[in-house]
């Protein structure tokens, strides 16, 4: 109890500033009340209609309609409305905000009959998809956000793909599980050698190393994918060092900015020191007298390394992979830096829809999707290598 006591206040303040904002915002993939709680004469009404047929709806639909938009209106929820009803249906958005004013003026009791008038008021009202995108995603509970995260949508006949030109979160998604695997291999062939450095050298020497493995975190992530930007670029250093070797012609500098590849150098550079630490933490603790016992028993350099130090490493190698890997995939600054519109990854799509569109629910069902990715992948690999087999030292 007393050790329950202690915690207490960690436990509160992660539950109240990482558990619950988190658990609501997800919720959000499948929350849909607004259209039900701003219509609730109409969703009613549509209960009654026939959404396949190509008849629109009777006048009492319509009644019920100006009805509900008049309440709306007058507390401010139809643009709310359009808006989200805009995300199934581009020019929802637009029909609701124009209409407003004229939809204000109308008298529910005593200007009947409505269905001509609304149709005067914006054409939108005369056509059949207004409708059945209404009914359609009237439902206070939905699958639609998760429908769009694959590249489909919920219509009144199902779920049905979205056109061609829209489909991009898939490709999306797969990119960024390419590109992750890419820079978590980058960074264990990368990182393995100067772990070995570090827990091989003298005291003195690799502490002087450690200095420069962790001189990036005293640096600001901005500033250090600002630089990559500078020196990736086809007039920056990089290239205009391969130009004065004479390695490339000036007239075939390399492109290797806003693409996968200045996405790959740069996480790899940035994400490096996270699998270093693991590795060189379980090396350090790896005893130099089985190396030596081994070579006394007539092993080569390579059976010693091979059949003795590596398999005693894999520890580490498993904790910075996993740890890499799962804050690559969750990245978005570099990649909207030095990566363009073919290295972006999935995480800039969702902060985009929460920053720009506004599409909090489409952005969640990423996120959740995500998640859901992430915790499948690690419950394939504590079923193949074993999650107890990982360690940090």
């Amino acid at each position: 109890m007393r050790a329950l006591m202690l915690i207490a206040p960690l436990l509160v303040f992660v539950l109240l500033s990482f558990v619950i904002p988190i658990a609501s915002m997800l919720f959000r993939s499948v929350e849909n009340g607004i259209v039900s709680e701003t219509l609730p004469l109409t969703v009613e009404a549509l209960d009654g209609w026939d959404a396949d047929g190509d008849q629109l709806p009777d006048e009492a639909i319509y009644e019920a309609f100006v009805r509900d938009m008049v309440v709306a209106i007058e507390a401010k929820k139809h643009t709310r409305l359009g808006s989200r009803l805009n995300y199934e249906e581009t020019g929802m958005s637009s029909m609701f905000r124009k209409s407003g004013r004229a939809l204000k003026k109308l008298n529910p009791d005593t200007d009947g009959p409505f269905k001509d008038q609304l149709i005067d008021i914006h054409d939108g009202f005369g056509e059949l998809q207004t409708w059945r995108v209404i009914k359609t995603h009237s439902v206070e509970v939905t699958n639609g956000y998760f429908l769009n995260a694959i590249d489909m949508q919920r219509t009144h006949e199902g779920a049905v793909s979205q056109p061609e030109d829209k489909q991009i979160l898939v490709k999306l998604f797969i990119r960024t599980m390419f590109m992750s695997l890419i820079i978590t291999g980058s960074c264990i062939l990368l990182a393995y050698p100067i772990s070995y450095l570090l827990a091989t050298l003298p005291m003195r020497v690799s502490n002087l190393l450690m200095i420069l493995v962790l001189l990036p975190f005293w640096t600001s992530l901005l500033v250090r994918t600002s630089a990559w930007k500078v020196m990736l670029q086809q007039q920056g250093v990089i290239n205009d060092t391969l130009v004065w070797l004479g390695l490339v012609s000036d007239s075939a500098r390399l492109i290797i900015i806003n693409n996968q590849i200045g996405t790959i150098i740069a996480m790899t550079h940035i994400l490096l020191p996270f699998m270093i630490l693991p590795m060189y933490s379980v090396m350090q603790t790896i005893p130099v007298t089985y190396t030596r016992a081994a070579k006394s028993m007539g092993a080569t350099n390579w059976t010693t390394f091979w059949r003795i130090y590596f398999p005693q490493s894999i520890p580490g190698i498993g904790a910075g992979s996993i740890l890499v890997f799962i804050l690559s995939i969750g990245y978005y600054i570099t990649p909207e830096i030095v990566g363009g519109t073919k290295g972006v990854f999935i995480s800039n799509r969702i902060a985009y829809h929460i920053s720009s569109s506004l599409n909090w629910g489409l952005a969640a069902a990423l996120g959740t999707i995500l998640l859901g990715v992430v915790l499948i992948l690690y419950w394939a690999y504590d079923k193949i290598v074993g999650i107890d087999n990982v360690k940090l030292g």
